[in-house]
């Protein structure tokens, strides 16, 4: 090869990897500035992300924690609902005879009307007729006392929608100068069934400062 041309074809040669070179150092300097510029940016958006992360964790079990709430909050309403309307469902009773003196005898069976109210929350008990009228389908319990002369039969019984359910009573005995009865019974009632206290024929009770009683209230609901 003519030594002219072959120096200028090395002349070529370094001139053009020279010029690779340059734009070699140019893309690695553009590159270092990307990362430069990605490593003060990027980092802080990773960072809101992660704690928007959290939040959005923590947003989610407050949102439970709430749910958890709600739910025990409507539970404790339901049961003091529950406790007012047990407290308007109370039925209580008890009346007297009343007057001063005995009441008998006739010559059938009759209703005693006990008069003088002494409690009658839920208004179940009628003094006009003597006639309990359950309002609420329960079990009840009722009691019933009786004073009475010695000088005549005592004879007074428990009835429920006219079917005899219990009595109490005492001979005629001349050497006793008065008498003292009672009984008491639990019955499930529904609502609308009655219960009241029959004076048998031909006997008497006495009453005098409530000594005649008819009581009742409310056990259980069903």
């Amino acid at each position: 090869m003519n030594p002219t041309a072959f120096l200028l074809v090395s002349l070529c040669c370094c001139c053009c990897l020279s010029a690779a070179q340059e734009e070699t150092k140019t893309t690695e300097n553009e590159h270092k500035e990307c990362q430069t510029s990605q490593g003060s940016c990027y980092p802080d958006l990773c960072k809101l992300l992660k704690d928007f992360g959290v939040m959005e964790e923590k947003l989610r079990t407050t949102v439970e924690k709430l749910g958890v709430m709600e739910t025990r909050l409507k539970v404790n309403e339901n049961q003091l609902e529950e406790l007012k309307n047990y407290k308007r469902k109370e039925v209580i009773f008890s009346a007297a005879l009343g007057g001063n003196g005995h009441t008998g005898p006739i010559d059938h069976d009759t209703t005693l009307i006990y008069k003088v109210v002494i409690t009658n929350i839920g208004s179940a008990y009628n003094p006009s007729t003597g006639v309990f009228t359950a309002p609420i389908a329960g079990v009840y319990y009722f009691s019933f006392f009786y004073h009475a002369g010695g000088s005549q039969t005592k004879h007074i019984a428990l009835f429920k929608n006219g079917q005899h359910v219990a009595s109490s009573s005492d001979h005629q005995s001349s050497s006793d100068g008065a008498d003292n009865g009672a009984n008491a019974v639990t019955l499930q009632l529904e609502v609308g069934d009655q219960v009241f206290i029959r004076l048998m024929a031909n006997t008497h009770v006495w009453d005098s400062v409530n000594h005649t009683t008819f009581s009742g209230f409310l056990l259980k609901q069903v």
